[in-house]
């Protein structure tokens, strides 16, 4: 292939690849591969210079931010590094220093272990937290302030007193423990497993209610800030130590290397001990250890010319293909499983693997009896990363996607908007296990004993077979089962009548209606009465919801118009099951029967902030000007909403006067 056309393939790659890295946490290759992929890129670039574009990857840093979050702009980027993979790079590393700076002198380093988390950003006012972002694509990042506050290790006051702003940059991330055990609960909530550490604190993070961040196991270390010059510090060395005394977690496994060979010495002492540290690192971070350096090397497109990272080699191992499994989800989406041949990856004996979706698998052009080169996705996930052609002898058989669904034999099908493969049939087998599953786990109504290994064995025996039958189950029916005794069966029932008045929210999010989550599940309950109202709510109206896209409005309106549906909720009625009302007296907060529309920038808070306090004192947020909007808050340079609400007669009001209803009688 010609560099031309190569170029322009591994830039198709790498976008789509950077996508759904930073963007939909839904990595399909390891870091290792994409690592090759991007270190191609960059020498067929510099091999060839006349073909560089303005969109190229290697000018760029992650991706955009999420539509769901309030963006952050900054005036010093977050940029990413370059990437090495040997001493050698280390080497070269160190040269082209000395060839900037036209020198020979000896150079001192700060060595950092590369944490596998989510870079943030955090801005104190006067030593008080005021706001956090993610790194974005390095200028425009997500306003997550809400969510950071939610972590511990985050100080929400500076241990010393730091006049005007400061911008202090670092990693949030997952360890092995909170990780595994965050996965166990999701096991037993019938919902899917996060890859990697990396992707549950990217996930966490990114969840629009801070309530759920708050219950992630999240941790941070700080690396630095975005001015140095802030601070009296001349160094990286003074500078953690100076962050450290502010009250920030600082790794213990930074160095300071008076050579290049000091910093090579740290990262094979770093690859020694990762296993028995208590999260995880991908490799090494190098810095030149001098700020006055740092600002006469300066930075390229993407990266600063002080820093690099040093990559440990991925964990791999080959085994070979023995068949694929095809799983039926909850929504019915449809999983490729590979069953391998078993193999120590690190460790860890490997048996099985994720294959993602179709697409993947016809991507990587797998067949049964092939070998393959496997790896664990973030020491964790085992994948599969290619087949070893060189070894196939012609005996190898295709995978055949099934046309069919696997249990219950409904015809297949693939939306053109999605990469899954789909079994429509929502009466099938599977999909109804694990969705009963999901109603009792922690995630819906969290009936104690009534977890995954029972509710296959009651749905096997067909004493359940759909969600009303949770609640008709009796003593008599599980006394004489296997495993089960007059007491167990006794707290079950117990439990079950327990949770026989949930509040709307929650039975919303067990009953697992596609892309209606907690979060969306809250906000159906805020804005409707009654299970009855929310059911006969138009698609319209639904969209109306600030926070509800069309996906979810879809499903929704489409998910109650099914007359089996209808049927359950009658059932579950009679069942002896009611919706019990929120706690929260509505009528006597501020923004009660209020629905208001933000319109221009805010002064003296961020618009996640307003939208918060509307939330909190009662009212309701709309994106639009509907009929339902009530309030229209104008800011600073309001557009053509504003005009639009004037046209229409909406009650128009200034920021201040926002602020004094808000915070009336509080």
């Amino acid at each position: 292939m010609d560099p031309e056309s190569r170029i322009e393939e591994l830039r198709t790659l790498l976008h789509e690849h950077n996508y759904r890295y930073y963007v939909l946490d839904d990595p399909t290759i390891s870091d290792g591969e994409y690592d090759r992929l991007f270190k191609e890129l960059l020498e067929l670039e510099e091999a060839n210079p006349h073909l560089i574009s303005d969109d190229s990857p290697s000018k760029r840093v992650g991706g955009p931010p999420l539509d769901g979050f309030d963006q952050v702009v900054r005036a010093i980027p977050m940029l990413s590094l370059e990437n090495g993979f040997s001493d050698q790079d280390l080497l070269d590393f160190e040269k082209r220093i000395h060839r900037f700076l036209n020198s020979t002198e000896q150079i001192r380093y700060s060595a950092e272990p590369k944490l596998d988390g989510l870079a943030v950003e955090i801005s104190y006012e006067d030593s008080v937290f005021k706001q956090g972002s993610t790194r974005g694509d390095g200028t425009t990042g997500e306003d997550i302030t809400e969510q950071l506050r939610t972590v511990s290790s985050i100080p929400l006051r500076l241990h010393e007193q730091v006049n005007g702003r400061l911008d202090i940059r670092g990693e949030v991330y997952m360890d092995r423990e909170g990780f595994a055990q965050l996965n166990r609960e999701r096991t037993e909530a019938g919902e899917p497993l996060f890859a990697n550490p990396r992707n549950g604190a990217a996930g966490s993070l990114r969840q629009l209610d801070p309530k759920i961040t708050a219950k992630r196991p999240l941790k941070f270390f700080v690396y630095g800030i975005a001015d140095p010059t802030q601070t009296l510090c001349r160094t990286q060395q003074e500078l953690l130590d100076y962050l450290n005394q502010l009250g920030m977690p600082v790794n213990g496994h930074v160095s300071s290397c008076q050579t290049i060979n000091d910093a090579m010495a740290h990262f094979r002492h770093l690859e020694t001990i990762r296993e028995q540290l208590p999260y995880e690192i991908d490799g090494m971070v190098v810095k030149v250890d001098d700020f006055g350096l740092q600002a006469r090397l300066g930075q390229k497109t993407r990266a600063p010319r002080w820093a690099m990272a040093l990559k440990f080699p991925a964990v791999q191992a080959t085994t070979r293909l023995l068949d694929v499994d095809f799983q039926v989800g909850r929504t019915g989406a449809v999983t490729p499983v590979a069953l391998l041949e078993s193999v120590d990856v690190g460790g860890v004996l490997v048996s099985r693997a994720t294959l993602h979706n179709r697409d993947e698998l016809e991507r990587k052009g797998l067949k049964i009896g092939d070998t393959v080169l496997i790896q664990r996705a973030g020491d964790v996930i085992p994948e599969i990363i290619k087949p070893v052609l060189d070894e196939r002898k012609g005996k190898e058989q295709p995978i055949i996607w099934p046309e069919n669904c696997p249990v219950c034999k409904h015809r297949l099908v693939k939306p053109e908007t999605e990469a899954v493969t789909r079994c429509p049939n929502p009466h099938c087998p599977a999909q109804r296990l694990k969705s009963l599953i999901h109603f009792t786990s922690k995630a819906g109504l969290d009936i104690e004993g009534l977890g995954k290994k029972s509710m296959k064995q009651l749905f096997e025996l067909e004493l359940i077979r759909d969600v009303p039958d949770i609640f008709l189950l009796t003593e008599d029916k599980l006394n004489n089962l296997d495993g089960w005794g007059e007491l167990s069966a006794q707290n079950v029932i117990q439990a079950i009548n327990e949770k026989k008045q949930p509040t709307m929210g929650r039975l919303l999010a067990a009953l697992g209606i596609r892309f209606i989550g907690e979060v969306n599940a809250a906000l159906l309950e805020s804005e409707f009465s009654s299970l009855n109202k929310l059911a006969s709510a138009s698609r319209d109206e639904l969209l109306e919801i600030d926070g509800i896209g069309t996906q979810a409005a879809e499903s929704i309106h489409d998910y109650f118009s099914d007359p089996s549906v209808q049927n359950m909720l009658e059932e579950l009625k009679s069942a002896g099951v009611t919706i019990k009302k929120p706690t929260t007296n509505q009528e006597r907060l501020p923004l009660s029967g209020m629905t208001l529309l933000f319109t221009g920038g805010l002064k003296s808070l961020s618009r996640s902030e307003a939208k918060k306090l509307v939330k909190e004192q009662g009212g309701n947020i709309s994106n639009s000007v509907t009929k339902k909007v009530t309030h229209v808050v104008a800011g600073e340079k309001a557009g053509s909403k504003l005009k639009k609400a004037q046209e229409l007669g909406k009650e128009i009001i200034t920021e201040e006067q926002f602020v004094s209803l808000v915070k009336h009688d509080r």
